[in-house]
Parts: C-alpha cells; sequence; structure tokens
C-alpha cells in the first residue's frame, strides 16, 4: 500500500523539525542565547559611558577646563610647539610690530635648547603654558608618564624664567578625567581651543586667514604654531599674521593674553 511508505517519513520529518536551527550559525558554533546578548550590549553600553569625550569632560570640569573666553571683544591668539629657532622669533617681531600679546605653550625638551628664547617670550609681555615634555598623546600615557611630562617642563621653565605655569594645554587636545582630577588637585588650568588655523599642515596664508577670520568670535581662544619638527612648514603661518591681526582688529576685537581673557594667574 502506498500510505505506508509515506507515514515512516512524515514521522521522521516531524522529529526533527522539533530541533532548534540556527541558519547564520557556523557548523559546531555555539549561540547566544537572547538575555546573554543583552548582557553582552549591556555591558559594552557600560564601558562607552565610562570613557567620557571631551566635550563631556570640558562640561563637567568647566571651571578648569577651558576652550575660550568669555562672550566679549576680547580674543587671545596661541602658539603651540615653541620654542623653534626658525619661526618663533619671526612670530615674536610680528606681534612686537603690531603691539599684540599671545600666549605660547612650550614644549619642554625644546625649551631646553633655546632657553633664550623662552626669556625673550615673558620679556615681550607673552604669556606661557605648559605643553608637556615630548609632545606625547596623553590619552596613551600611564599616570606616571603623564605627571612627569608635566612636572619636567615646569622644572625647566621655573629654571629658566623663574616661575612655574598655570596653564597646560594637553598635545593634540587630548586629556583623560583621572589626569583632570590630577590637575585640579594640583592647581592646574586646562586650555584647548575653539578656533582651529590648521597651520601645522602646511597651508599658505590665504587658506590660514579663512580657517582663522571668518571662525573668530567674542572670547576666541585660536590655535596656531610657531615651531615643529624638522619638516613642518610654517611659513604660512608667519605670513598671514599681519593681515589676520589687521583684519580681527578692524572688527572690533582685542588681543590679550590667556590668563587676562580667561581672568586667572598665569604662574602656579
Amino acid at each position: 500500500m502506498p500510505y505506508r511508505g509515506i507515514l515512516p517519513i512524515m514521522a521522521l520529518l516531524l522529529a526533527f523539525s522539533s530541533f532548534p536551527v540556527h541558519a547564520d550559525a557556523p557548523p559546531g558554533a555555539e549561540t547566544t542565547h537572547p538575555k546573554e546578548a543583552a548582557v553582552v550590549s549591556s555591558a559594552h553600553k557600560s564601558r562607552e559611558r565610562a570613557t567620557p569625550t571631551l566635550a563631556m569632560l570640558r562640561k563637567k570640569h568647566a571651571d578648569i577646563f577651558k576652550m575660550c573666553g568669555p562672550h566679549t571683544q576680547q580674543i587671545a591668539l596661541t602658539f603651540d610647539d615653541v620654542p623653534d629657532s626658525r619661526y618663533t622669533p619671526q612670530v615674536l617681531d610680528i606681534l612686537h610690530a603690531n603691539g599684540i600679546k599671545a600666549t605660547f605653550f612650550i614644549v619642554g625638551h625644546r625649551a631646553e635648547k633655546h632657553p633664550g628664547m623662552i626669556r625673550r617670550i615673558v620679556r615681550e609681555g607673552h604669556a606661557l603654558g605648559n605643553h608637556s615634555y615630548t609632545h606625547p598623546d596623553f590619552r596613551k600615557a600611564s599616570p606616571e608618564r603623564f605627571r612627569n611630562q608635566i612636572k619636567k617642563t615646569e622644572h625647566i621653565l621655573e629654571a629658566t624664567v623663574g616661575f612655574r605655569p598655570k596653564l597646560i594645554r594637553p598635545p593634540y587636545g587630548e586629556i583623560t578625567e583621572p589626569q583632570l582630577q590630577w590637575a585640579r588637585r594640583h592647581g592646574y588650568m586646562i586650555v584647548n581651543w575653539n578656533v582651529d588655523s590648521l597651520d601645522w599642515k602646511g597651508l599658505s596664508k590665504t587658506q590660514i586667514q579663512r580657517n582663522v577670520i571668518p571662525a573668530t568670535g567674542p572670547g576666541s581662544i585660536i590655535l596656531m604654531h610657531a615651531g615643529g619638527g624638522q619638516s613642518s612648514n610654517l611659513k604660512g603661518t608667519v605670513q598671514s599674521l599681519p593681515g589676520l591681526i589687521q583684519s580681527l582688529k578692524a572688527k572690533g576685537y582685542k588681543f590679550v593674553t590667556v590668563p587676562r581673557l580667561l581672568h586667572t594667574s598665569e604662574r602656579k
């Protein structure tokens, strides 16, 4: 009888259909229970929440982590990666000719090579800040290395000009919350920027002015460079400065140092 052959086959099909099948899992692979997946996802989100962004850190530590000043007609020019025998003297000459006071963030190992340039910066009325000893990414630095980078540059500057700067600009603008907490305990202020010239890319005079002038507003802190590695090309920075200064003056802005803009002390 034909039905006798069909019945056993149907029984087998029904038996196999009772086993769970994961079509997207490779042979032998374990599958994750939905509750386990939820726990893994929650742990991943917790790790993300445990690492705050720079924006979150600025909001949480607004009293010591600054990127701009009060909403006034005062603005601050800042120069990183100094001193540099090629570009720093040219920048200082232009600032002097235009009656501008700026803020220079010092890399310690360069300060060791050019102490006279540091003394000139201070003598001409500019402010100093600490920009680490060798310019590492602080996010990747151990607590000990982070502290040493700050303290070593601090000692060099104290020996050169007689004081320890209160301001710290972290290389690349990056810093972690434990580092901010350490800075708070020891009386420092962290200063980033809200206008980036991008001059470190070796841009032309015109490109730098286009990056800075339209972006500058009341209380702006402008990032530029007056030093760098041997391959750096900051000719555009030097060439852009006179026109940049005159354009911003024409808009009614007054150039001041960062300590004056933020109503804080330059020295610890």
